[in-house]
């Protein structure tokens, strides 16, 4: 009902659980999916899994009552481009659907926070002066370049494209250079999976 009132939004099916979720999708091909994640005989992040990997132009939203990292975490890795909690109210279901259209990532306020903590948390809590544990470049994974490793850890701090031509002083054209290389070398498919895989290799900005 509270979709249906936004404006730009057309509700095309509703389903009871994971496995109708996914039918729903190859019978409406919609746009966005706003996903559960705790349901019956298919969970959200099995759901989220098989509806991108098999309708790579219909984005998923997770919109659910769990912000731990235990469902965090692997929704972002299946493939959710946007995650909010069920508190969220009609403005921000309207601004993540419009993001996640645009190609950009729609994340609620408290998860955006979460993934700034855990990167934090990675970095070992270092305290001012303190050598932070950074990656080093013979570590990095999938072959990744120490420049690339760089622009990742700065899109998991949340930084925008421009943002980080200016932090890294470049142009933005090489800012999105970078973003393709890693992106291919990684298998990511956007930002949201960008940050998922920064956390999980442990990728920050080294201390100059």
């Amino acid at each position: 009902m509270l979709l249906g009132l936004l404006p730009g939004i057309e509700v095309v099916g509703a389903a009871g659980d994971g496995e109708e979720a996914v039918a729903l999708v190859e019978r409406h091909h919609p746009d966005v999916v706003l996903m559960d994640l705790r349901m019956p005989r298919c969970d959200g992040v099995e759901a989220t899994r098989r509806i991108r990997a098999a309708h790579p132009g219909t984005e998923v939203v997770v919109l659910t009552t769990y912000a731990d990292d235990d469902s965090l975490f692997p929704a972002l890795q299946a493939g959710a481009r946007g995650y909010l909690t069920k508190d969220a109210g009609a403005e921000e279901i309207a601004r993540a659907v419009a993001d996640v259209r645009s190609g950009a990532a729609g994340l609620s306020p408290q998860v955006q926070l979460r993934l700034l903590e855990r990167l934090s948390e990675q970095r070992g809590g270092a305290g001012p002066g303190a050598e932070r544990p950074g990656t080093r470049p013979e570590e990095l994974p999938d072959g990744l370049t120490a420049r690339e490793a760089e622009v990742l850890a700065l899109i998991a701090e949340g930084l925008s494209n421009a943002e980080i031509a200016q932090r890294l002083f470049v142009s933005q054209a090489t800012v999105k250079t970078h973003i393709n290389n890693l992106f291919a070398k990684t298998a990511v498919r956007d930002r949201a999976q960008a940050v998922a895989y920064a956390f999980r290799h442990g990728i920050t900005r080294k201390q100059q």
